[in-house]
């Protein structure tokens, strides 16, 4: 009867190669979180000092950030992400956030409902790019957490800005008597900046811990080959002079009969 076929077992050297070579691949990406937050904390300080919040200062703002962190997203991507298929959605979403922001610079005194027509539609296309690049790569990559969770918070302003009306206004009044009152324009353009500090923050967060991980895992591996050399040869040692040991005996005992033939002749 032929025997059956047992599949191979991978050895711990193996997972370990694949587990390096997956780090080694994310690795390189890591700068890139960092440049796209820049553009992103630049957006979130400017309107959090700005008193005006008019659509005008949305669409600046939204463009000044698409169009910058759109370039350097896509440059990013083709130079650091080697994943054919995340790299294609990724590339993506950058030409489209570029167009975007050359968009809404180019029709920065369109007003409100273009204001709320371009936001809401780049956030719910860009976000869905990057959720779908994330759960593709879900449990092979440790990029893939990030790219989700940014995905998942640029749908969610997509979201706030379909759920605002345009109509909204609110007299602030109240306790200290404050004039003036709160507009949809407020409202979004805060959001804006509130989803910018947001993304930025996380991003910077993500493109450090990739670096530490990557420094982690290059000294654990250096500290692990060096650990299995030492015990090779710490094995190696003993079993030749065990052998050695058994060699010398066994000629010995070889010896030891001849000469005894040897005199009683």
């Amino acid at each position: 009867m032929p025997s059956a076929s047992v599949p191979p077992v991978p050895s711990g050297g193996d997972t370990a190669d694949r587990g390096r070579a997956s780090s080694a691949g994310s690795s390189a990406y890591w700068p890139v979180p960092l440049v796209r937050a820049v553009p992103l904390l630049v957006t979130a300080a400017a309107v959090t000092f700005s008193r005006d919040h008019s659509p005008f200062v949305g669409l600046v703002s939204f463009g000044v950030a698409a169009l910058v962190g759109g370039l350097l997203l896509t440059v990013g991507v083709l130079l650091r992400l080697d994943d054919r298929s995340s790299r294609t959605l990724q590339v993506v979403q950058g030409v489209t956030t570029v167009v975007a922001g050359a968009v809404a610079l180019a029709a920065s005194a369109a007003g409100l409902a273009f204001f709320v027509a371009l936001v809401s539609g780049w956030a719910l296309v860009a976000g869905a790019l990057e959720l779908v690049a994330g759960l593709r790569r879900r449990g092979r990559s440790p990029l893939a957490r990030d790219w989700t969770s940014v995905g998942v918070l640029t749908l969610a302003l997509g979201v706030v800005f379909l759920v605002v009306p345009l109509d909204y206004a609110q007299p602030l009044g109240g306790v200290e008597q404050i004039e003036g009152e709160l507009t949809s324009s407020t409202v979004l353009v805060g959001v804006l900046g509130a989803w910018a500090a947001v993304v930025g923050v996380f991003l910077v967060i993500a493109g450090l811990s990739l670096r530490w991980q990557t420094d982690a895992g290059h000294s654990a591996g250096g500290h692990g080959a060096a650990g299995h050399d030492a015990a090779g040869r710490t094995d190696a040692g003993p079993a030749g002079r065990r052998t050695s040991t058994s060699t010398s005996t066994s000629t010995d005992s070889s010896i030891d009969p001849t000469s005894d033939e040897g005199q009683h002749a």
